[in-house]
């Protein structure tokens, strides 16, 4: 059976579905949910996250240049998405939800106590792309919940349950297939 020819369109998923916090001027914090976002240099540690202007969050980010990444998990999974579809001009996320916001290190935006990544980002270039403009920004700190950390100190992120985001719907990840490099492992 032949395949079908669609019209251009980003079928790149599932993508991981994250919740950026930022800070304004005055200290007023918002989440937004975000899945145009990525890894793009591992030195300097870089990221990106894509944001449409007209969203609440776009200013913040322009003015401030400053945010944080903060995973999404099974738990956070209905906080995800309504902070995708509800406005920080019409209601405060963090208190609508009974989330805990926490101070960085290295930037004014908080951290999302109940996520178990939180990335600290400065942004390092803006470029308008049409419907989104992306942010490219350099990761300043990472900060991982300690209690996905076993008896020698080893991250297991799989612990909380990271969800991504694929055509319109939220996904838990799943089973493990192998591990870097098992394809050529001596066996």
């Amino acid at each position: 059976m032949p395949k079908e020819i669609w019209k251009p369109g980003n079928m790149l998923y599932p993508l991981p579905v994250v919740m950026v916090s930022v800070a304004d001027r005055d200290g007023r914090y918002n989440l937004i949910t975000i899945a145009w976002t990525g890894t793009v240099c591992t030195n300097p540690p870089m990221v990106s996250i894509s944001v449409r202007p007209e969203r609440y969050s776009y200013p913040i980010l322009r003015e401030t240049g400053e945010f944080v990444i903060n995973l999404a998990t099974r738990e956070l999974a209905y906080a995800t998405d309504y902070c995708g579809v509800k406005s920080g001009r019409d209601v405060d996320k963090f208190e609508q939800l009974g989330l805990t916001p926490l101070s960085g290190d290295k930037v004014r935006a908080p951290l999302l106590k109940e996520s178990p990544v939180n990335i600290e980002c400065k942004v390092a270039q803006m470029t308008p792309l049409g419907s989104h403009h992306m942010f490219l920004a350099e990761v300043v700190a990472v900060h991982a919940d300690d209690k996905y950390m076993d008896s020698r100190h080893k991250f297991h992120l799989d612990k909380a349950e990271p969800i991504v985001y694929s055509h319109g719907a939220y996904f838990v990840c799943g089973e493990q297939l192998g591990t870097f490099g098992y394809s050529v492992k001596k066996r």
